[in-house]
């Protein structure tokens, strides 16, 4: 039987570990429509590929002890392909009925579309070693040497799908194009006696890329960041829903934008329209695009010029080929990390700023922070007014230790609950308003709407901790449904 060289085996490693690593990455993206993005769902894919990983070590191991390791390592590679490509089609066939945002849901579902492929693939780094062991005087040299390249492949992995690959191409082809590699190079790491039946996979592959092509997704189009879906309104029909991942995000009247389809929506513009005495604001600036509804409202009623800080540049583009937003000299949009980009607006140039930022159900936690808090106050002018849109439920430990963050920062602070979760009954969108200046009485809203402000917000809010940049668990303090 012919040797492989150890630059072979390198190539080799590095490829596999490579796609582990790919396959990873790509599971918080396939999951998200099911599971949201949380900081559950990351821990849940990570610990689940950590046990592939583990698994297929020794399971690697011990086959290569057992069979001739040169006979194996093709069809390992051809497996382990075979999966990478199938992965989204298991996901999106059994997900829909087992989705959720509990660790069992999201474990689950990681293990279905990502333990196998992971496990198969951590398969030949030991197939490998155990081809490259000469003599037991090379050990340590070979293993660690190995143990480098699987390292590089895991780095390069990660860097390349976070940086190059999923801002390039939706999640599906990536599989395709990691499936075809591996199996190509199953194809010329295999004997001579297994070669036909490997080249033979390449009708198997076409089948499982036409299959997984077939199966059908919950994305209309898949961004770097969100599963992006719109719905029309059956009884409205100029009503849009805009959907990213799990969560409708935003209702938009594409014919009427004074129309707001959203309780949340309506209680903010209600809040904003109080504040200014009626006058709407000149300028306001805007924590999360989304759909764009509330800024498109207030260019309607007031002619308000706004600024808008949107993570995703690929959604931006969505809002405008299916939300029909129009650009103008009215909307400055920065895309990026809101964090970031909040530091090139300039200092109290606001009238009010609005935070309505989401990953999952969850604010993401850095614009949660009195740190973060206290940058949106300098941007704002002197009577200037933050509202912000949460989603928090019973027992509300996080839109309280929000409600406390605000009052650490701006003198003035309300909250605006949904029906019946003040009595702790339910939980949904909790509108949240620090102000520089005292708000007005009477404030109108819906029939059922209770404004808790001064006092009794402080109340609302005993017990909590503020957020800051040092500690803020999100996630954890996230009531859910």
């Amino acid at each position: 039987m012919r040797r492989v060289s150890a630059l072979a085996l390198g190539l080799v490693v590095f490829v596999a570990t490579a796609a582990v690593l790919v396959l990873e990455i790509l599971a918080g993206r396939i999951l998200a429509p099911y599971v949201g993005v949380t900081l559950r769902s990351f821990t849940g894919i990570i610990g689940t590929v950590l046990a592939a990983i583990a698994l297929g070590s020794w399971a690697g191991g011990r086959l290569a002890d057992r069979r001739d390791p040169r006979a194996i390592l093709g069809p390992t590679l051809a497996v382990g392909g075979l999966l990478a490509i199938l992965t989204p089609a298991f996901v999106d066939v059994v997900a829909p009925g087992w989705s959720g945002e509990q660790p069992l849901q999201i474990v689950g579902l990681a293990f279905i579309g990502f333990f196998a492929p992971a496990a198969v693939l951590s398969m030949v780094t030991p197939i490998a070693a155990k081809i490259a062991l000469r003599t037991l005087e090379t050990t340590g040299t070979v293993v660690g040497s190995l143990s480098a390249v699987a390292t590089a492949g895991a780095l390069f992995g990660t860097f390349a799908t976070g940086f190059v690959l999923l801002a390039s191409l939706p999640s599906e082809p990536i599989t395709w194009l990691v499936g075809g590699v591996l199996l190509t190079m199953a194809a010329v790491f295999s004997l001579p006696q297994t070669r036909g039946a490997l080249l033979g996979l390449t009708g198997l592959a076409a089948a499982a890329i036409a299959f997984s092509a077939a199966v059908p997704h919950p994305c209309l189009v898949e961004t770097p960041y969100f599963c992006a879906d719109v719905h029309v309104d059956p009884a409205r029909p100029s009503g849009r829903e805009l959907i990213l991942d799990t969560l409708r995000h935003s209702y938009v009247d594409v014919e009427d934008p004074t129309y707001l389809g959203s309780r949340y929506a309506r209680v903010m513009a209600g809040v904003v329209a109080a504040a200014t005495g009626g006058r709407g604001p000149e300028g306001a600036l805007f924590v999360g695009g989304g759909g764009f509804t509330i800024p498109r409202y207030l260019l309607a009623m007031y002619g308000t010029e706004s600024v808008v800080l949107e993570l995703d540049p690929r959604l931006v583009e969505f809002a405008e080929d299916e939300l029909d937003l129009e650009r103008g000299d009215w909307l400055e949009v920065h895309t990026g990390d809101a964090r970031l980009t909040l530091r090139r607006t300039p200092p109290a140039a606001f009238d009010v700023v609005v935070g309505d930022a989401f990953g999952g159900r969850s604010v993401p936690w850095h614009l949660t922070t009195v740190e973060f808090l206290t940058e949106v106050r300098q941007r704002l002018r002197p009577g200037g007014l933050y509202v912000m849109n949460l989603i928090d439920y019973p027992p509300a430990r996080f839109v309280r230790a929000e409600l406390a963050s605000l009052a650490t920062v701006f003198p003035h602070v309300a909250v605006i609950p949904p029906p019946r979760s003040e009595a702790g009954e339910s939980g949904g969108n909790f509108v949240l308003v620090g102000s520089l200046q005292p708000l007005p009485a009477g404030i109108a809203f819906e029939d059922g709407e209770v404004v808790l402000e001064g006092g009794d917000a402080i109340g609302f809010a005993a017990g909590a901790d503020p957020l800051r940049d040092s500690f803020a668990p999100v996630d954890q303090l996230l009531g859910r449904p």
